[in-house]
């Protein structure tokens, strides 16, 4: 899916249905400044909620309204991930969006029975309208 900023709303929907009522972890990749953040903040808006939604790049994990939790795993391995006790942290009620979850993160958490989706997105550069394509792996 294809998708400017203006037309946010059509993977938000989408992904509203995949998450409505579930504990869930979203993981959520592309390259540095492809949309991550900008995606969770029009997510917790569809909700109706006003957080201040910013990467937490330094924090490692930001809490929003309505039991949405935000994580940046840029910097860190999995191991520093664990140690951390990040991974109780997705036993808790609610959805987890994780920026830069990669596959080891997704393989763990299957296997220890989490829900999980994924989701790439990709700068378009075929045309200069800020589009990014979003892809959905559930």
């Amino acid at each position: 899916m294809i998708l400017n900023l203006n037309q946010l709303d059509k993977i938000i929907d989408k992904l509203y249905s995949l998450t409505k009522d579930k504990n869930i972890v979203v993981l959520l990749r592309g390259t540095l400044a492809s949309g991550k953040t900008t995606l969770v903040k029009h997510f917790i808006n569809y909700l109706g909620f006003d957080d201040k939604v910013t990467s937490p790049t330094f924090s490692i994990q930001s809490v929003y309204s309505n039991n949405i939790y935000h994580y940046d795993v840029y910097n860190k391995t999995l191991d520093e991930f664990i140690a951390l006790g990040l991974l109780e942290e997705f036993e808790k009620d609610g959805i987890h969006f994780v920026e830069w979850g990669d596959k080891k993160l997704e393989t763990i958490l299957k296997d220890y029975g989490f829900e999980v989706i994924v989701i790439n997105i990709n700068k378009n550069t075929e045309n200069e309208n800020e589009s990014r394509e979003y892809i959905i792996e559930s």
